[in-house]
C-alpha cells in the first residue's frame, strides 16, 4: 500500500505531516482542549509516555511558545514542560526530556526536581500497549497502564490539578471510572472526532484533583482494589460486575472537536499540483531509537545469512 493510499484514506494522518506534526494524535489533544480548555492556566505539565512527542508537541506550541514569543515574559515565568518515556526522542523546543520508568518514585522525584520543588498543573499520557486485536485484553492492559500513570499523578500533580489519559473502552469501563473518581471530582470519558469511530479508544478527561483526605501515596493500589469488590471487601477479586444493576454507573461520554470538521473514517480527495501530480510529504520525525529497531537489526541480519547460504549452495552446485 502506497503512502498516497494513506494520505486520502487518513485525513488527521496527511494532515499532521502538513502542519508539521509528528504524529496524528496531535489533534485529539488539540480537540480536547477545544471542549474543556485544559490549558487554562496552565504553567507546569508532564507528558507521560511522550514518545515519538506529538502530544510533547502541542504543550510546547500552545504553552512554552507563545510566552517565549512575549517580550514581556521572563524566563523564569515561561512555563515547564516535562516530557517522560523510556524511549529517547528527537528535541522539542521548550519540553525537558526524562527517560524513566512512569511507575518509578524516582521519575517522579525528577519531575518535582526541574519544577523547582512545586507541583504540575497539568498531567497528560497518550502511552498505550501494543494492540492485540482481543479487544478484553486491549482494554485490560490499557487499564493497567492508566493505572499506573496514576502512581506518578499522585506524587506530582497538585491538589486541583487536571489528568487527561487514553482508555480503551469496554466492559469494565465503570470500573476503571469509579476508581479515577476517587481522586477526581469530576470525570468525563470524550471522544475527539480524529479518533476513528471504529476504534475502542476515548480519553479520560479528569479535572479538580483531590486526594481521599489523608492519602498517601503508597496505599494508591489498596485503594483501587477496594473499588472493585462489593462494600469495599478486600477477600474478591478486583471486578466491575457489581457495578452493573441497581449499581449501574453512568459515564459521562462526550464527543469533541468540530463536527463540521474532518471525519478519521472519510477518504479525501488529495491536493494536486499544477501539473496534476501529488506529492506525499515523509514523517516529520521518525522514531529514534523504536523498540522494534532490535527485531528489524535481527531481521536484517537473518536475511543476509540467509542469502550467503544459497549462494554457497549454488557455488556449490555448479
Amino acid at each position: 500500500m502506497g503512502k498516497a493510499s494513506k494520505d486520502k484514506r487518513d485525513i488527521y494522518y496527511r494532515k499532521a505531516k502538513e502542519e508539521g506534526w509528528r504524529a496524528r494524535s496531535a489533534f485529539k489533544l488539540l480537540q480536547i482542549d477545544d471542549e474543556f480548555n485544559i490549558f487554562e492556566g496552565v504553567k507546569r505539565v508532564v507528558d507521560l509516555c511522550a514518545a515519538p512527542g506529538s502530544w510533547s508537541q502541542v504543550l510546547s506550541r500552545k504553552l512554552y511558545i507563545p510566552s517565549k514569543l512575549n517580550p514581556e515574559c521572563r524566563n523564569g515565568d515561561r512555563p515547564l514542560i516535562v516530557a517522560i518515556d523510556l524511549q529517547p526522542m528527537a528535541p522539542i523546543d521548550g519540553v525537558i526530556q526524562v527517560q524513566g520508568d512512569i511507575t518509578n518514585a524516582r521519575t517522579a522525584e525528577v519531575v518535582i526536581k526541574h519544577f523547582d520543588g512545586c507541583k504540575a498543573d497539568l498531567v497528560v499520557c497518550d502511552g498505550a500497549p501494543d494492540v492485540t486485536g482481543l479487544h478484553d485484553m486491549d482494554e485490560f492492559v490499557q487499564s493497567q497502564l492508566i493505572l499506573a500513570a496514576l502512581t506518578i499523578v499522585t506524587h506530582v500533580l497538585r491538589v486541583g490539578g487536571k489528568f487527561i489519559s487514553k482508555i480503551f473502552r469496554g466492559k469494565d469501563t465503570s470500573l476503571l471510572y469509579c476508581q479515577l473518581k476517587l481522586f477526581f471530582p469530576r470525570v468525563t470519558f470524550a471522544k475527539p472526532r480524529s479518533s476513528r469511530n471504529s476504534s475502542i479508544e476515548a480519553f479520560a478527561v479528569c479535572e479538580d484533583y483531590s486526594p481521599p483526605e489523608g492519602f498517601n501515596p503508597k496505599d494508591l493500589y489498596r485503594l483501587l482494589e477496594k473499588v472493585g469488590s462489593p462494600c469495599g471487601s478486600g477477600d474478591l477479586d478486583c471486578s466491575s460486575a457489581w457495578l452493573e444493576g441497581p449499581n449501574k454507573v453512568y459515564i459521562p461520554f462526550l464527543a469533541c472537536g468540530d463536527l463540521n470538521g474532518y471525519d478519521s473514517d472519510r477518504s479525501y480527495p488529495l491536493p494536486t499540483s499544477a501539473d496534476g501530480s501529488y506529492r506525499s510529504l515523509d514523517p516529520v520525525q521518525p522514531p529514534i531509537a523504536p523498540p522494534y529497531k532490535r527485531a528489524l537489526e535481527l531481521k536484517k541480519a537473518s536475511s543476509s545469512h540467509a542469502t550467503a547460504v544459497v549462494d554457497m549452495d549454488s557455488l556449490t552446485l555448479s
